[in-house]
């Protein structure tokens, strides 16, 4: 049986312009702290994976620090960040929920398509569980999405680029890494999965379009649907037969090619 492991920002819809960023900041705001991150400011920050991570990196800033009060407290810090996050979360599903995020091209089409045809379907992410959920469901729909399976945010204790969730993923579900793919959007993601033995398929974004994705069996613009524009192949390492847009022909062709790399070379 074939297998598909999603990530979810990115990929399933993109979040991470329209949906991660606005909620940051707004939580920022909330909160009254001296921070906003414009774009670019947030594209190096998306080299953090997770958003808590990615909120407490902003501990390494003294100047931050002082302005916004933050104690030396370890605990008291981290229960700082903790309701930061929660507020940030809450934040992002109501924007999931109010229809400001729809699914990427290809999402709604295959993940049913692949489960109506016997494939396992999942979600690895290093998001936020709920926000993940929510991202899911707004794009395929409730009762697909109960048939998808979620692995996100502090289930492993390592996130991307370290391979632990898609090793968690692999194991839960009991698949074999020969019968599955990733689909993911980033470096990060392609180095994890790749780390833990799985072929990957790229569907670029704004923010990692021009990032190193060289062990990568498919690199695409994105998925594609028949009645929409045709997809960019931007990369075609296996050597696949591509059409106007993914299907799950192309997602078997790149679960046969596997890529070569080996995890030490990512």
């Amino acid at each position: 049986m074939s297998a598909l492991i999603f990530d979810c920002d990115g990929v399933l819809a993109d979040t991470e312009r329209y949906g991660h960023l606005p909620a940051f900041n707004t939580t920022f705001e909330q909160y009254g702290l001296p921070t906003h991150w414009d774009e670019d400011e947030y594209a190096i920050r998306l080299r953090i994976g997770g958003g808590k991570e990615r909120m407490a990196s902003l501990f390494d800033d003294p100047d931050f620090v002082a302005r916004a009060g933050i104690p030396d407290d370890p605990t008291l810090r981290a229960d700082l960040l903790a309701a930061w996050h929660r507020t940030k979360s809450q934040t992002f599903k109501r924007m999931v929920s109010q229809g400001a995020l729809p699914a990427r091209p290809g999402i709604s089409r295959l993940i049913p398509e692949a489960l109506a045809a016997g494939w396992s379907v999942c979600v690895a992410s290093t998001s936020a569980v709920e926000s993940v959920r929510a991202v899911l469901v707004n794009a395929v729909g409730e009762q697909v999405a109960t048939s998808v399976p979620i692995f996100a945010g502090d289930v492993v204790p390592a996130k991307k680029p370290d391979p632990a969730i898609y090793l968690l993923a692999l194991d839960r579900l009991d698949l074999d890494p020969h019968d599955a793919l990733v689909v993911e959007d980033s470096r990060n993601g392609l180095r994890a999965a790749v780390g833990a033995g799985l072929p990957c398929l790229v569907t670029v974004n704004g923010y990692t379009r021009g990032e190193d994705f060289s062990e990568a069996t498919l690199v695409v613009s994105d998925l594609g649907d028949p009645d929409g524009p045709p997809i960019e192949v931007i990369a075609n390492r296996g050597r696949l037969t591509i059409g106007k847009h993914v299907t799950l022909e192309t997602l078997s062709q790149c679960i046969a090619a596997r890529a070569t790399t080996s995890p030490a070379e990512v």
